[in-house]
């Protein structure tokens, strides 16, 4: 099993990220148009194709559609997979709004984690904007350690100039399922 292989947990589903899955995922990112001005990269109807093109040719990535039952319900992904090192982000996350705050982000973490431990990755990274309560309070959730901000780190396709708190979890301090399924 690689680390890019599809997983489940009953209803729900990562499938790696294809042209198949464009048209439903920009209408799911399209539920939810206020919140892409605290995301590094739009997936808005104006910006859809182009990101979504970058995000499934990156060479160090490993991009996920996911799916709750047979319906797609989001995205995530593998970032900056550096296995001589044993360290990897997830990131590029986004779920339509009705599944936020129901523990579903766990459940897909849970999996992604878990993969990337028994892949031999040492480190799983999360950088999240400053601005985004939310997704830092979710890195909570999980266990996650708040290393720091890194100050002016990128700039976002709205310009603005972002600090990132970087999270991380290290493989022995996960106690999270494993990613086998």
């Amino acid at each position: 099993m690689t680390l890019g292989d599809p997983m489940s947990d009953g209803d729900l589903r990562l499938d790696p990220l294809a042209e198949g899955h464009r048209a439903a995922l920009k209408a799911a990112c399209a539920e939810d148009l206020e919140i892409w001005p605290i995301y590094a990269i739009s997936y808005d109807p104006d910006h859809f194709d182009a990101s979504f093109d970058r995000l499934t040719s990156r060479p160090d990535g490993q991009a996920f559609a996911i799916f709750d039952g047979g319906e797609l319900a989001g995205m995530s992904a593998y970032l900056g997979i550096d296995a001589d090192r044993g360290v990897i982000e997830i990131g590029n996350t986004y779920y339509v709004p009705r599944l936020r705050g129901t523990g579903f982000n766990r459940r897909v973490k849970d999996l992604m984690i878990g993969r990337a431990i028994d892949r031999g990755f040492r480190r799983i990274e999360f950088r999240v904007d400053r601005r985004n309560a939310r997704s830092q309070a979710a890195m909570a959730k999980l266990g996650a350690v708040r290393e720091g901000v890194i100050r002016a780190e990128r700039i976002t396709w709205t310009g603005h100039v972002r600090d990132t708190v970087l999270f991380s979890i290290l493989s022995r301090e996960w106690g999270g399922k494993s990613g086998v399924a």
